[in-house]
């Protein structure tokens, strides 16, 4: 398990010392993304831990997995080309952690609560039927429950700024999926729920597991602390295939068909630049102590479908620059038969590093992580229940707010064609998506036309 920081906020980094980075810190400006709020959701008081009871907020997969994360299950969630469904999944699993209860499941749709609900049911833990919340309003719902302490978020990136803050509200501790925001707005609003967590005492884990990775967390100690020497560039590759997709459905409505195929469109997911590889962006900043100042990139659609592919990009590809002038050069592609390449590296004065588990300096000696590692996606969840029973929780908000406003960046350059820097992406008003959540007709978006398109 990683050392826990009474204050990880607070935690000198050894390479803004050594190298004396300033580093730059978020102003959670402007008012949060709208969302509603009942008054005892506002005035909501911290739990204790001794007993876990968890609510789901996004049933789909990902949210699937990540309530079995917790509990320590054995089992798999499938992904069939028609939705997440679990019928095929593993039965009997055992439940590794005993002291934990799911309360609630609450999603936009009933299929995704019900299949959530029978892959529990699967492994004996039975969410009743009055304790599942459906419609844009379910997490509301679900945040009403006084007995839940313990959220799991893992709705489409659009809805998760508002929805986090809600539930930091409610004094609710919560994991929360990657990546924070699909915008600027989005971001300030993490922000806000960043800093009101801090002053009530809840505990906030992100997604972006391999910061709970023994690997990463070793390598970086010891890029930090001189092991390739100055930080000379930054390199980093999420270059795979086409990730599943949903085809519409007769009687699915412009809005429904567009929250299923999410992953496809720049309002719900962010683009794949930021959905997908928000991860290795992540690790860039945590090597530098810091966020970039300014992007550079280009990108665009050649091999994405219409219209089941939405309208978002099929490659990316951004220099970045870090306050202290070092770059950082980042590709990213969804692209069948093409050359895969998912990885980081850092080049430094003394050697160079693959970030997680080598370290090669000039003229010395190999060194390289051999102890076991863990599953990440259970430590991220064992880190923040262990630091809130210990009376420090971590607060990963800010990292996860920084790397998705890193991410923002590079994408909106890529879109408009010109250079964006940190203040302007994270003051912008541009907000993506629809003023009111509703099913019905909800129009298809243009593909962003560098040199045509407009980031403000």
């Amino acid at each position: 398990m990683l050392k826990l920081s009474p204050n990880p906020q607070a935690t000198p980094d050894p390479l803004s010392r050594r190298r004396f980075l300033r580093q730059s810190s978020l102003a959670a400006a402007g008012a949060a993304a709208a969302c509603l709020q009942f008054p005892s959701v506002a005035r909501g008081q911290v739990t204790a831990l001794d007993k876990i009871k968890v609510g789901v907020i996004g049933c789909g997969g990902r949210g699937t997995g990540a309530v079995l994360n917790v509990l320590g299950a054995a089992t798999n969630v499938i992904y069939p080309s028609a939705g997440y469904h679990t019928e095929d999944a593993a039965t009997g699993a055992a439940v590794a952690n005993k002291d934990i209860e799911v309360v609630a499941l609450a999603d936009v749709f009933l299929d995704r609560v019900q299949g959530c609900r029978a892959q529990l049911a699967r492994i004996g833990i039975r969410v009743p039927e009055n304790r599942c919340f459906t419609g844009f309003d379910a997490y509301l719902k679900l945040l009403e429950l006084p007995e839940i302490n313990y959220i799991v978020h893992a709705t489409p990136p659009h809805f998760r700024p508002q929805q986090v803050l809600a539930a930091v509200q409610a004094g609710k501790h919560v994991f929360m999926e990657k990546p924070g925001a699909v915008d600027g707005p989005g971001v300030r609003t993490l922000l806000e729920a960043h800093t009101l967590a801090l002053q009530k005492g809840v505990g906030i884990a992100a997604g972006t597991q391999r910061r709970h990775m023994r690997g990463y967390d070793e390598t970086i100690k010891r890029i930090q602390d001189g092991a390739i020497g100055d930080v000379e560039y930054l390199r980093c590759y999420w270059n795979g295939g086409v990730i599943w997709v949903i085809e519409r459905q007769d009687g699915w409505s412009d809005m429904e068909w567009q929250l299923r195929n999410w992953n496809y469109f720049t309002w719900i997911g962010g683009d794949h630049y930021v959905e997908q590889h928000v991860h290795s962006l992540d690790i860039m900043n945590w090597i530098m102590g810091a966020h970039p100042v300014k992007a550079l990139g280009l990108g665009g659609r050649h091999a994405r479908q219409h219209p089941i592919h939405g309208h978002i990009f099929d490659h990316f590809a951004v220099e970045y620059e870090y306050p202290n002038g070092v770059r950082m050069f980042s590709q990213a592609r969804q692209m069948n038969h093409c050359e895969n390449k998912v990885e980081e590296a850092a080049h430094g004065t003394k050697g160079v590093s693959n970030c997680v588990n080598y370290i090669r300096p000039r003229g010395g000696q190999l060194w390289r992580f051999r102890d076991r590692e863990v599953d990440a996606y259970q430590q991220e969840h064992q880190n923040l229940i262990a630091s809130v029973r210990a009376g420090q929780p971590i607060n990963e908000a800010k990292n996860l707010a920084e790397s998705t406003l890193t991410a923002i960046m590079g994408r909106e350059s890529c879109y408009c064609g010109q250079s964006v820097e940190w203040d302007t992406a994270l003051k912008s008003n541009h907000r993506w998506g629809p003023t009111q959540y509703q099913f019905g007709p909800l129009p298809f978006p243009d593909v962003p036309t560098p040199g045509a398109y407009k980031f403000v």
